[in-house]
């Protein structure tokens, strides 16, 4: 062989160096939060005593389970390029909703469920055709929103939560109760391997994360949901109707963040005005954690459910270690933001 066809080969051969350094950084940009998160619960296991048992894992479950569902329809928005910030108080006004249905006109289960999850379908359809056709932006329009409906879930009893024997302001006594059938909703639990195990509102998180998956990924309905989010011009130009398939994202938001309130007020039993402070930011931070899960780098169902599943074991695990309440929020903050500078760095990289 002559020094021609040696140097010929050394030029076609591709090095093997940045080859490794490409793959490593594949791995790291699809598994690299999952190996985060359960590096978090074998550390959690590790040195908190209680973690890594099937009670504090039902519990991280049930912790989770009404912000991982507000976050769901926040995804449902994120896929069309949407935002909705006005969840939180959806599920609020939802469960002062369903306690003054049962405790103040003494309603039934059925009637107080269907009150509240026609409150956020007409919210959801009211924040969509304002940001479609009043052209609001969507942040600007779910933040007003958000204003509303705290000021109006306070008007009916003037600022005070709802439960059975409070004094309403005619001066009359509340004497309706919270139907048996309405708690069950947020108390019951069923069976698994050991009594009484899985609460509900488990059951209900993970039977709508399955159902909202399947519809974003393999519904013609899901995928034009994303042909808008990525491009909304374009979608329109093939003929797509983009302010209905907006429209229907912000119903779905609102239905779900309803749910969420439904399932709250049947756990506490009473319409507690202030319960539902931080679900907006818990919520949140779960549907963006899901832009990391697998490599995403955008809004999907799977993701999302990892993001409250991240959300729950990080919180209940700082709680068994017993670090301040006024620190974990910051801590979670701070994960978050790695987690996703960490993700898009390397994607942008990958890339180019």
């Amino acid at each position: 062989m002559d020094a021609r066809t040696e140097h010929k080969e050394d030029r076609e051969t591709p090095p093997d160096l940045p080859r490794e350094r490409s793959s490593a950084r594949d791995l790291a940009i699809r598994y690299g939060f999952l190996a985060l998160l359960l590096g978090l619960i074998i550390f959690f296991s590790a040195f908190t005593r209680g973690f890594a048992s099937p009670q504090a894992a039902v519990f991280i479950l049930q912790s989770v389970s009404i912000t991982g569902i507000l976050a769901l329809g926040v995804t449902a928005t994120l896929v069309v390029g949407g935002f909705d910030l006005s969840i939180g108080s959806i599920a609020t006004s939802a469960m002062m909703a369903a306690a003054y249905v049962m405790v103040v006109w003494e309603q039934g289960a059925l009637v107080a469920v269907l009150a509240c999850l026609a409150i956020g379908a007409i919210v959801g359809l009211v924040n969509g055709l304002i940001i479609c056709y009043m052209r609001v932006p969507d942040l600007l329009a779910t933040l007003g929103m958000m204003f509303l409906l705290i000021g109006l879930q306070r008007i009916p009893t003037e600022g005070r939560s709802i439960a059975t024997g409070m004094t309403l302001p005619d001066g009359s006594t509340a004497e309706g109760t919270f139907s048996p059938a309405f708690l069950a909703l947020g108390r019951h639990r069923f069976d698994l391997v050991i009594e009484n195990l899985v609460p509900a509102s488990v059951v209900v998180l993970i039977v709508l994360a399955i159902l909202i998956w399947f519809f974003l990924e393999y519904t013609r309905f899901g995928r034009m949901m994303y042909a808008v989010g990525s491009n909304a011009r374009a979608a329109e130009y093939a003929g797509a109707p983009v302010k209905a398939y907006k429209i229907w994202a912000y119903v779905i938001s609102g239905v779900f963040a309803s749910i969420g309130g439904i399932l709250l007020a049947a756990r506490l039993g009473r319409g507690d005005i202030a319960s539902g402070t931080n679900l907006l930011l818990d919520s949140v931070a779960a549907a963006l954690i899901g832009f990391a899960v697998l490599g995403a780098a955008k809004p999907n169902a799977f993701g999302t459910a990892i993001g409250a599943l991240f959300v729950g074991v990080l919180l209940q695990g700082l709680t068994m270690m017993n670090v301040p309440y006024y620190t974990q929020d910051f801590i979670k903050g701070a994960v978050l933001v790695i987690a996703l500078i960490f993700t898009f760095a390397l994607l942008g990289r990958s890339t180019r």
